[in-house]
């Protein structure tokens, strides 16, 4: 067999990002506490540094390297773009909430890199294995980020559940895996999809495996009735954490999807024999995560069981099984993980020292104590609602088109109605800051940056709202030129 020289810019990336984290590991070593800094100014240069490099090294083409088991492809390098900007914007929203909780180390700047070359390798891959080492790195660096305040019960509990059943979930998709590799008797993403196409693939043993395989995506989507360890990690879990937790990694999973669903085990044919199964996956989501939210007066746990519901709708435009409702489920992605990090990025503004303002009720009163972050906090409720103008609109009715236009119109009424539902929880948050009597007079204090950078997520969300197309432009070029 021939040795083939790789293609080391395709993963540039990725060697950057690992080479950084080496380095920032032994620098951390040498700092003092009050130096602590320069590990968080070498944590978000490198992240910035790797987007630029994704920036530059990128293109139009799909190429391939390490015979063939790493991909680089135009949606790969827009996630991966997206997950490095997410996670430098998290750890600028954690920075001061960090510094009081005892976390501001070198383990939690690690950690997090980690976690992000997880990802970027996940978003990468075309070999299941290359696709399950990814997933690993990324879910082990996040179950030790969870479980970090080795003080607190809570956090030590939710790391706990969220690597037993992780644990559980990652055994079940490497069954699964393992069942392809069977039933096709290869690995590599491109070439199980030949064999599937020509039929030279075991069906039976197939079968067997796609049941564990979209078991064990049910279970890092978080999609019901696979979604039991999302909201305790996301009570549990440091709020800094949770942020990173519902972000970036969701990016890394629509990856997973279009790399093991549509592109290894072609999605069309799925849909012939499993449309049941994938429907019911996503009418649970939706119905499960809306109804359960209601009852919540703790946020972090209102929006656990608002994510899951809102991974229905990313479910919905990937059942549609069309480049439209792949690129409208990439869009939704998108715009979740802003809303996101908006979300979250609030709580920790909110909190301080020995106060975490993780439920409904430190939100009172939020106008009278400053109008700008109530207006912000304003439009990502209208946002996650899926009120115009915001651009959580378009993330919904750009999937709601792509489902109706493959003939699921009860499945769009059926989302309809759940959003509807959902409105109650996010628009009480509203009525609470605008509305009631603040609870809480501390005065809301903020780096400089953070401040800006939450002005310019809350902006992002009207902005977007307003000029939707450019954003769905680049998520449909992505999907038409990678698949």
């Amino acid at each position: 067999m021939a040795y083939e020289i790789p293609d080391l810019l395709l993963a540039a990336p990725e060697i950057f990002m690992l080479t950084m984290v080496s380095i920032i590991l032994i620098v951390d070593l040498f700092l003092p506490d009050r130096r602590r800094v320069w590990t968080y100014i070498l944590t978000q240069v490198t992240l910035v540094a790797a987007a630029g490099i994704i920036l530059v090294a990128g293109g139009e083409d799909v190429a391939y390297t390490f015979n063939g088991m790493f991909v680089g492809d135009p949606m790969a390098d827009v996630l991966k773009i997206t997950v490095c900007l997410t996670v430098a914007v998290m750890l600028a929203y954690s920075r001061s909430y960090a510094q009081v909780r005892g976390m501001y180390r070198g383990e939690f700047f690690v950690l997090s890199l980690f976690a992000t070359l997880g990802m970027m390798v996940m978003i990468s891959a075309n070999h299941f294995l290359v696709l399950y080492l990814g997933l690993e790195l990324m879910s082990l660096s996040l179950y030790a980020m969870v479980a970090l305040p080795r003080d607190s019960g809570i956090s030590t509990e939710a790391a706990m559940k969220y690597f037993v059943l992780g644990a559980l979930s990652s055994g079940m998709l490497l069954y699964g895996i393992s069942m392809i590799y069977g039933a096709t008797g290869s690995l590599d993403i491109t070439e199980v999809a030949q064999r599937i196409a020509d039929g030279d693939a075991i069906p039976t043993i197939l079968i067997f495996g796609l049941v564990f395989v979209v078991a064990g995506i049910g279970f890092k989507l978080g999609a019901v009735p696979f979604h039991m360890w999302i909201p305790d990690v996301y009570h549990g879990a440091p709020t800094a954490v949770t942020l990173l937790i519902g972000t970036a990694p969701k990016l890394a999973a629509f990856a997973f999807i279009i790399r093991l669903l549509v592109q290894a085990l072609g999605l069309q044919q799925l849909l012939v024999e499993w449309q049941q199964m994938l429907v019911l996956l996503t009418v649970a989501s939706l119905a499960l995560g809306n109804i359960t939210a209601i009852a919540q007066t703790n946020l972090k746990r209102m929006l656990a069981y608002s994510t899951i519901s809102h991974m229905g709708f990313l479910l919905l435009g990937i059942l549609s099984g069309t480049i439209d409702g792949f690129s409208a489920a990439m869009f939704y992605t998108m715009v979740y993980v802003l809303m996101g990090l908006g979300t979250f990025g609030m709580i920790l503004l909110l909190s301080r020292e020995g106060f975490e303002a993780e439920n409904l009720e430190d939100f009172k009163g939020l106008n009278q104590r400053n109008p700008w972050y109530a207006f912000v906090m304003l439009m990502l409720m209208f946002s996650m609602t899926g009120i115009p103008p915001t651009v959580g609109f378009w993330a919904k009715l750009f999937v709601l088109q792509a489902a109706l236009a493959t003939g699921y119109v009860w499945l769009v009424v059926i989302a309809v109605l759940f959003s509807v539902i959902g409105a109650f929880y996010y628009l009480r948050v509203v009525k609470l800051m605008y509305f009631d009597a603040p609870t809480d007079t501390h005065a809301i204090e903020a780096y400089a940056d953070v401040r800006a950078l939450m002005s310019v997520n809350g902006l992002a969300i009207i902005v977007l709202g307003l000029t939707p197309g450019a954003l769905l432009a680049l998520c449909q070029r992505a999907i038409q030129l990678s698949l």
